[in-house]
């Protein structure tokens, strides 16, 4: 049997089994799906008038991966520019492929498409054989990656409440499957924004363009003062994440830190050794700017930086999408073999997506393994491998196989 077609039979098992638990959409009827079939390609402009159909429909054919529009349409199952598009949900997408993570350099890599030639980490603009900017490229969902990930889905949640007011009724959160997590915020005020107001909301989430001068820290003023009161952590909205920002950093920054966003190092040992006086001035007075000797360019570098680490690192295109397909709650992802599954807001740094994603139980398969890193599912851990011959369980054969790290073996 080849590792397609174990992969294919494993899904279609999943999808006839007693324990699937399938959510879908509100307003069934109005949403647009999409199935990316094995070996088929992708079939869209589904609809479906209520849950058992969908279910039946996975039943009978075997999917790698089932989408749902984030979008309503009068008629979902017209081509594109005939749909009659009512509104969509606000989406969210938070993949590790947009945080760097020291880790990427001992599991992900990348082979030219043109010449072969091969590498570890984030594959470069061009290859540096031929010049081809081809590349096949490959990830893993480690721990550290979807902490990163988790830790940036946090923030999102905590600005899209506290700054924008959402209800935890109204925002649910998800991890996708496979490298990160997804946001859906169902709320009738924003069903209906277009695109350019969804991209004021992304703008905002993560810190686009947001200059520290309109916020309180400007020359001027500090001439004036030669200390900043309108930063505070008492206030709301952008100045208050600058303000916590800039605690938080100066809190737990070394010399290393302090030297990587510019600073001098007569001006870092200034900081390092009055760092409690700093701290105190913010908590006591709401005033920045107390150290003799550390001026308006440090202040500026450190609350920008502070701005890097309150924003939430997204996927923009998801959200400015109002026809973007999203995966279906409860279904497998085709890179993994992995759950999407739905979680509390509140217990974001309680879930474990390699206890509460994983689909199969039970059973083993043997595989040839190419290449693969340690990974743990469940509270199992397996690897490292690289060219052997192994018997394992099948979710975890079903991992190496969909990320094509291995082979299925007769």
């Amino acid at each position: 049997m080849s590792s397609q077609k174990f992969t294919e039979r494993k899904f279609g098992d999943y999808y006839k089994g007693n324990d699937v638990s399938i959510c879908v959409p509100t307003s069934i009827e109005k949403r647009e799906f999409g199935f990316l079939l094995f070996e088929r390609g992708m079939l869209r402009h589904i609809t479906f008038k209520a849950k058992e159909a969908l279910e039946s429909f996975l039943r009978a054919t075997t999917c790698s991966d089932v989408y749902h529009s984030c979008s309503y349409y009068e008629s979902p199952e017209a081509e594109m520019d005939r749909k009659g598009w009512l509104g969509a949900d606000l989406i969210f997408d938070i993949d590790a492929d947009h945080i760097p993570t020291s880790c990427e350099r001992v599991h992900d890599g990348w082979i030219c498409g043109n010449c072969s030639f091969s590498g570890k980490g984030i594959a470069p603009k061009k290859c540096p054989v031929c010049g081809s900017e081809k590349f096949n490229i490959g990830t893993w969902p480690c721990e550290v990656c979807l902490d990163s990930a988790k830790t940036e889905t946090a923030k999102l949640l905590d600005l899209l409440m506290r700054d924008f007011g959402f209800s935890e009724k109204e925002v649910r959160v998800f991890f996708s499957g496979h490298r990160g997590y997804h946001v859906h915020v169902e709320n009738e005020a924003i069903k209906t924004l277009a695109a350019v107001a969804r991209r004021e909301m992304v703008d905002y989430v993560s810190g686009l363009g947001l200059d520290v001068f309109f916020h309180g820290l400007n020359e001027k003023n500090w001439r004036v003062m030669r200390a900043y009161q309108d930063i505070r952590l008492d206030d709301l909205g952008w100045r208050k994440r600058i303000a916590l920002g800039m605690q938080n950093f100066i809190l737990s920054a070394n010399e290393q830190d302090l030297r990587n966003i510019g600073l001098r190092k007569s001006i870092v040992e200034a900081i390092l050794r009055n760092k409690d006086a700093i701290l105190k001035s913010l908590l006591e007075t709401g005033t920045w700017g107390v150290i003799r000797g550390v001026g308006f360019e440090t202040w500026r570098k450190i609350a920008e930086h502070g701005v890097k680490l309150q924003s939430a690192k997204i996927d923009t295109v998801v959200t400015t999408d109002i026809h973007r397909l999203i995966r279906l709650t409860g279904t497998l992802h085709g890179k993994t073999g992995f759950k999407k599954v739905e979680f509390p807001v509140l217990a974001v740094d309680d879930f474990d997506p390699f206890k509460s994603a994983v689909a199969f139980k039970g059973g083993t398969a043997t595989v040839f393994v190419s290449d693969a890193p340690e990974f743990r599912l469940g509270d199992e851990m397996f690897g490292p491998y690289r060219s052997q011959k192994v018997e394992l369980p099948t979710a975890a054969a079903v991992l190496l196989i969909c990320k094509r790290r291995a082979e299925v073996l007769e």
